[in-house]
């Protein structure tokens, strides 16, 4: 058979801002408290930016660590894509500014917004480059500084969030075009614009000039988490050509514990296999599931060879899934 050209994960990277703010420092100005938090996210602490810390910093430490790893060098980047939904500015594209910091030749940058969804989205459009032989070595980025778009006065958003920077160096290699070779195997996107009102920010450039702050409705999200996200995950696996059962991790969007848990039961998917960061770092959006994989890699589970599946829904509402062969 012919070879196939596959777009593969050769090394990761994370990077956490310095600043842990544990849910005993929230209660002290938020009407809540430890036991509060614990019981319904799994959250116990969660990391937050400097003032002077845009998200491009936390983008361009956790891509030198994955580009170390990698054994590549700036000068080998040709392709960046950052996921956020908190750019340094609203123009140019974060990725843009990332190249820069990182002193990466001229080459293709751009940012994708689908939110807590788009290190999936991401991955999807980097594998159109690298697979079709466009790119030969792809940063792609999930970056976010979610603690920016809190509303303090809201207890029940507020404590779920925290800031955070994910990588992953794509390259291409030649596969046999089964679900054996390394690399993205199989992809699952989907958006549903009809629930924008379940998750959303009430701000914007072209509505009314601000920022503006997370609005959740938490039930429903979990509701339409739970259920959306496990036909994805089906559908990836399908359009791999692999089970559920014969992933070695599941790496999902680490959004809040029950929703985790809620998900892996759906899917038949063992406790064990699941790698959960949310207690640590609570939802870091776009940085999530990078920020997982990274925790996996380093304390050993994660091998090469290994069969991963990832997994996030984010405002929109837009979820999506990934299989990965390291």
């Amino acid at each position: 058979m012919p070879k196939v050209l596959r777009s593969v994960v050769t090394a990761v990277g994370g990077y956490l801002p310095e600043q842990v703010v544990s849910n005993d420092d929230l209660a002290k100005f938020v009407d809540t408290s430890d036991e509060w938090i614990r019981e319904r996210t799994g959250i116990q602490q969660r990391h937050k930016v400097r003032d002077d810390e845009p998200v491009s910093d936390l983008a361009v430490a956790a891509a030198r660590v994955a580009l170390e790893r990698a054994g590549k060098t700036p000068d080998d980047v040709d392709l960046i894509i950052v996921a956020t939904t908190t750019p340094d500015l609203t123009f140019p594209a974060t990725a843009a500014i990332v190249q820069r910091k990182l002193g990466c030749p001229v080459g293709i940058a751009f940012d994708v917004q689908a939110v807590c969804s788009g290190f999936v989205y991401a991955l999807s459009v980097a594998d159109g480059f690298v697979a079709r032989g466009r790119s030969k070595c792809a940063l792609v980025i999930g970056a976010d500084a979610m603690t920016r778009l809190m509303d303090w006065n809201d207890r029940g958003t507020c404590v779920l969030f925290g800031d955070g920077a994910g990588a992953v160096v794509v390259e291409p290699m030649e596969g046999e075009g089964t679900a054996d070779d390394r690399g993205l195997i199989g992809f699952a996107l989907r958006c549903d614009g009809t629930k924008q009102d379940l998750l959303y920010v009430d701000g914007g450039a072209s509505t009314d000039g601000r920022i503006g702050h997370l609005r959740m409705q938490g039930n429903q999200v979990f509701r339409h988490a739970v259920v959306n996200i496990s036909e994805a995950i089906n559908s990836a696996a399908a359009d791999a050509g692999i089970d559920v059962a014969a992933v070695d991790w599941f790496i999902p969007h680490q959004a809040n514990l029950r929703i985790l848990q809620g998900v892996a039961h759906r899917c038949g998917i063992d406790e064990d296999k699941v790698v959960t960061t949310v207690m640590h770092h609570a939802n870091t959006s776009a940085a999530s599931i990078p920020l997982a994989m990274n925790a996996a890699v380093e304390d050993g589970r994660i091998q090469p060879g290994h069969l991963l599946l990832l997994e996030a829904m984010g405002g929109g509402l837009t979820w999506g899934a990934c299989v990965v062969r390291l």
